[in-house]
């Protein structure tokens, strides 16, 4: 794993194992981050069936994770 990860994360997946994988090691990262700052949530955006983003985000509170929709 990548010491300095930019954000958002891209994630791409084309079945669910990978899927979940992917989206687990990059709300890690995102976590990490939101834990230097203590101020801002995870946020995880569905663009379509295996497409996602995961970003820290002022939208969220400090220790929730929130998921939302854009398709």
């Amino acid at each position: 794993m990548k010491t300095i990860v930019d954000l958002p994360i891209a994630v791409t997946a084309e079945d669910s194992a990978s899927m979940e994988r992917q989206l687990d090691e990059a709300v890690a990262i995102a976590k990490a981050r939101a834990m230097q700052e203590r101020r801002h949530g995870i946020l995880v955006t569905r663009h379509a069936y295996g497409s996602f983003t995961v970003a820290v985000s002022d939208a969220v509170p400090f220790g929730l994770t929130r998921e939302s929709q854009d398709w």
